[in-house]
């Protein structure tokens, strides 16, 4: 296939990913396993590819439920624990709650007994705090999952800059224009220590609004809901997983560095580092 074929190809493809997939979509509850938060799948299908998905600060699994709605559509199991969801979250608390969704979707067969996830078809993501969840939850899992996703994180504490440069598991993370100079982002850290994972800037995107409804922590100075952050996410997301997780070369260039990718460019974290005076600067400016 000629670079332009392919090019071509790549934005259809991304254009279909921001719609719904071909799957009717069932909602389940992990509480029945234990653990607080929600679960949706296709469905039928067996040995599909299952996803934990981790919230931002002072936001819930429920804020999610189009995203996660949205990867069952396209056949990719996916499951939010509904836990640290206070003013003063733990991230290894959530990162451990992670590992339990994983060990959940994969232990126990799903809806009416039609659905069940495969133990290597495994992934992570998380957006904002939840993002540097994520990272903590690959670094400690003894089976490492195929692909890590940090939808524009946010710095913890502990730093998730640690952990990551263990990593050696592919990951994509994600950042608005500006992000780089804002004291809550940490998508430059991470990816200049995580040396596996490609940072992409997404044109014009919000980091809060991946966040669906209104949001109470608007007080606090967070966004809303943006529903074109929303798709180009979701479609950019949807396309990594589905290479990642099942080998469907058909997404390869959504999950290749090299790659042009639409509303996204490729951003080399190690560029013109911001000093923590600039960010300061940039922070109180009108």
């Amino acid at each position: 296939m000629s670079y332009g074929h392919r090019v071509a190809s790549t934005k259809k493809l991304f254009k279909a990913l921001t719609r719904r997939g071909p799957h009717r979509v069932l909602r389940g509850d992990l509480a029945f396993a234990g653990l607080p938060g929600v679960v949706y799948t296709p469905e039928s299908g067996m040995n599909l590819p299952g996803v934990a998905f981790a919230h931002d600060w002072l936001a819930k699994a429920e804020r999610y439920y189009g995203t996660l709605e949205h990867l069952a559509s396209w056949g990719i199991v996916a499951a939010a624990p509904d836990t640290e969801t206070g003013i003063a979250p733990s991230v290894l608390n959530l990162a451990s709650d992670l590992g339990t969704t994983l060990d959940i979707i994969v232990g126990v067969r799903l809806g009416p007994g039609k659905i069940s996830v495969h133990p290597t078809k495994l992934g992570l993501v998380g957006h904002g705090f939840g993002g540097s969840a994520a990272v903590f939850a690959a670094a400690g899992m003894p089976a490492k999952p195929k692909a890590v996703a940090a939808l524009f994180p946010t710095v913890t504490k502990p730093p998730a800059e640690d952990p990551a440069a263990t990593l050696r598991v592919p990951g994509l993370v994600l950042t608005a224009p500006g992000d780089p100079v804002t004291l809550r982002s940490n998508a430059v850290e991470l990816s200049r220590a995580w040396k596996t994972a490609t940072l992409r800037t997404v044109s014009k995107a919000k980091a809060g609004g991946l966040i669906e409804g209104r949001r109470l922590a608007r007080v606090a100075g967070l966004p809303g809901a943006d529903r074109s952050t929303q798709k180009t996410v979701r479609a950019l997301l949807t396309g990594y997983l589905l290479h990642m997780l099942t080998g469907d070369k058909a997404y390869r260039d959504f999950a290749d560095p090299e790659s042009a990718l639409p509303k996204t460019e490729v951003a080399d974290p190690n560029a013109n580092p911001v000093d923590l005076e600039d960010r300061v600067v940039a922070l109180l400016k009108p």
